[in-house]
């Protein structure tokens, strides 16, 4: 009898089980060349055949022993199934499936064998209280004393603001009391912040370090069809790590949104480029924190870190960490005072410049700090909740750190309402925006709290095709052996992707969604955003309802 190991990590242990069945097996090896982490191998098995063979002495006892081809699972702390799918997927026969295991311990096996945090990539996997967006419904509706808008035939704007937006008492108009017609007259003052027009859902920064090349590439592809072609006005921020030179010399900056985060990667070859830009970029977004791991700092594995990103970056080939915070600063005047002066003076005042920073206990103070800027030079507030998601990062983060978008969403836009400046510095809030495949409705719940606009990533992913989902299924993201080629830097896994494909259900879903946003504003009888219109929603859940300072409905 064999030596029973019972410390080592064994099947019933993983997370994902695979069942596969010899008989309907062909042995075509499709399963194990598409398995990207290599979790099933071609293996034999002994079997023993026994059978009793009547003869005139009576029975003769036959034993028939052979080896067969099979596939098997590998039972590793770092090759093991992911439950992708992808082998089912490719199988002929159906002849293997990947099964959730109920009764899984991976995670304590796993730190116990390696002495490692567990690291995965997605959005957290804990579901326990319940999404807060599916308990609000669009409750007022405008009938026959405030008719609704008919939204087939009516003319909607579907516009939110990018920049800050002045009151109306520094506006350079003011009226000429010795005209009858009360016609306003230019008054002479200083120049006013920039501001842009944009659609209020716009696609989040995501590196091309995290995201494959063609990946990113086709999120750029339908940015700019959705602009030139469409007419829907949607941005696309880079994420940390700078943009091709090609793009950044291209009149399609001017869709771009350009990150810089606190590792600073590629902002030497946007600095170079400036004197050859045909376009300004659309914005400058300044990222402290994000929703998923805030207060940790990003990491590109060296593995992904290949000629391409490393030519864009002007770094070696070696882990590249962002730090958890900026380095040169250390308080919320002190960066209006450093880097959004210095990056609207890099752009001559011509570009709007953003703060991204993770939703958390303070966030309110940021903002209401960002709200006293005297110089008006701070044009946007992007704050993400912890559903939002990430390329990699530490399960222990992803699950455990972090504040749900919602309430502090709300806390934010009623600082400014007490104050007497909402709308003055936008709000975009993302985590988990879309994460019910209906972003029409989460973006109109959102924009009625108090958000100028929502940003989307995961869900981005989802439609071009990702296996992943929240309840632990894939999450790879972290390894760059990601099945469909979206965030992987192998060449292999990157041709899997089809660019085109993915650019035109990108389009196909805003599209979808702009209808939809439409059906949602014409019931309430708006005709632009009802930013901060917290009297169209109701909640079914009342403490809910509560919290958020809008009507409870049961």
């Amino acid at each position: 009898m064999t030596d029973i190991n019972i410390n080592s990590i064994s099947k019933d242990d993983l997370p994902w089980i695979i069942e596969y069945d010899s008989s309907k097996c062909m042995l075509c090896g499709h399963c194990v060349a598409a398995c990207s982490f290599g979790a099933i191998k071609v293996d034999v098995q002994k079997r023993k055949k026994v059978q009793a063979i009547s003869n005139e002495q009576g029975f003769q006892i036959d034993e028939d022993q052979k080896a067969i081809p099979v596939i098997k699972q590998v039972i590793d702390a770092h090759s093991f199934c992911r439950g992708c799918g992808i082998c089912t997927k490719v199988c002929p026969n159906g002849a293997i499936k990947v099964v959730r295991n109920r009764t899984e311990i991976f995670g304590t096996r796993y730190r116990a064998n390696t002495a490692q945090s567990v690291k995965r990539g997605g959005r957290n996997n804990i579901h326990t209280e319940g999404r807060t967006l599916d308990k609000i419904k669009v409750g007022r509706i405008s009938q026959m004393t405030d008719p609704s808008l008919d939204a087939l035939r009516h003319t909607f704007d579907l516009r939110t603001n990018l920049g800050r937006v002045v009151s109306a008492d520094k506006l350079n108009f003011e009226a000429d009391s010795d005209n009858i017609n009360g016609e306003l007259k230019e008054k002479k003052q200083e120049n006013l912040p920039v501001n842009t027009s944009i659609y209020p859902i716009m696609f989040s920064d995501m590196s091309i370090g995290a995201l494959s090349p063609r990946m990113w590439e086709a999120i750029a592809i339908a940015t700019a069809y959705l602009n030139e072609v469409k007419h829907i006005p949607i941005r696309m921020a880079t994420g940390e790590g700078g943009i091709p030179d090609k793009l950044l010399r291209s009149k399609y900056l001017k869709y771009m949104i350009l990150q810089i985060a606190s590792g600073h990667f590629g902002w030497n070859r946007i600095i170079n480029s400036m004197p050859y830009m045909q376009e300004d970029p659309a914005g400058i977004l300044i990222k402290i924190g994000q929703g998923a791991k805030p207060g940790d700092g990003g990491l590109l594995m060296a593995e992904k870190n290949v000629k391409l990103i490393q030519e864009i970056r002007g770094v070696p080939k070696a882990d590249l960490l962002s730090p958890p915070n900026h380095q040169g600063l250390y308080s919320i005047e002190e960066s209006v005072q450093k880097m959004f002066l210095s990056m609207n003076c890099a752009f001559k005042f011509k570009v709007p410049v953003a703060i991204k920073v993770a939703a958390s206990a303070t966030s309110v103070s940021v903002y209401n700090n960002l709200l006293r800027d005297p110089y008006n030079i701070v044009g946007g507030f992007f704050i993400d909740g912890i559903a939002g998601g990430t390329g990699a990062a530490h399960e222990i983060s992803l699950n455990h750190t972090g504040h749900p978008i919602v309430s502090k969403l709300r806390d934010c836009y009623l600082a400014a309402v007490h104050q007497g400046k909402q709308g003055q510095i936008p709000i975009f809030a993302g985590g988990g925006i879309g994460m019910n495949g209906n972003l029409a409705a989460d973006a109109f719940k959102m924009i009625c709290l108090g958000a100028s606009g929502v940003f989307i990533g995961k869900l981005i992913l989802q439609i071009a095709g990702c296996v992943g989902n929240d309840f632990g299924k894939c999450n790879g993201c972290n390894t760059g052996k990601c099945p469909i080629g979206i965030t992987t830097q192998n060449p292999k896994l990157m041709q899997r992707l089809d660019v085109d494909r993915v650019a035109e259900n990108i389009v196909n879903y805003i599209c979808a969604t702009d209808i939809e946003l439409k059906k949602l504003l014409a019931p309430v009888g708006n005709s632009t955003l009802p930013i901060g219109r917290s009297d169209a929603l109701v909640c079914v859940d009342k403490n809910v309802a509560e919290r958020l300072n809008i009507q409870y409905a049961c």
